[in-house]
């Protein structure tokens, strides 16, 4: 069963995310929160994209080991590493999306929720 506000501390999760999508050199790294959006199954989107299937994935599998070794947090679930266009990692408070450029670009997931508070990150 899914439980909204599993974590004591999302935006160290969220931290943690950036800091490991920045190592990567990912792209437009963004961060948005959703906690007054009430609709939102989520506290916080972490969002990045990159140039190639490969660094999708490389981004995603450095997200799930650096959480999992070195703060011991476990996704609830993750999906699209087979095709590696769009990769979804989600923590429960915290749901990362991993996108190739182009699908970035098609689904516009910062539009889709404009009424979050956005964070930009430098690349």
């Amino acid at each position: 069963m899914r439980v909204r506000h599993e974590s004591d501390n999302p935006e160290f999760v969220v931290s943690a995310i950036v800091e490991t999508m920045q190592e990567l050199k990912a792209k437009d790294v963004v961060s948005l929160d959703l906690r007054d959006i009430h609709s939102a199954v989520t506290d916080y989107f972490v969002i990045c994209h990159a140039q190639s299937k490969t660094q999708v994935s490389a981004i995603a599998d450095k997200i799930l080991d650096e959480l999992r070794d070195k703060h011991r947090v476990k996704p609830y679930h993750y999906e699209g590493f087979e095709n590696a266009e769009w990769i979804l990692i989600d923590y429960i408070d915290v749901v990362v999306h991993v996108f190739l450029e182009p699908k970035r670009e098609f689904y516009q997931l910062e539009s889709l929720w404009a009424d979050a508070e956005r964070t930009s990150y430098e690349d």
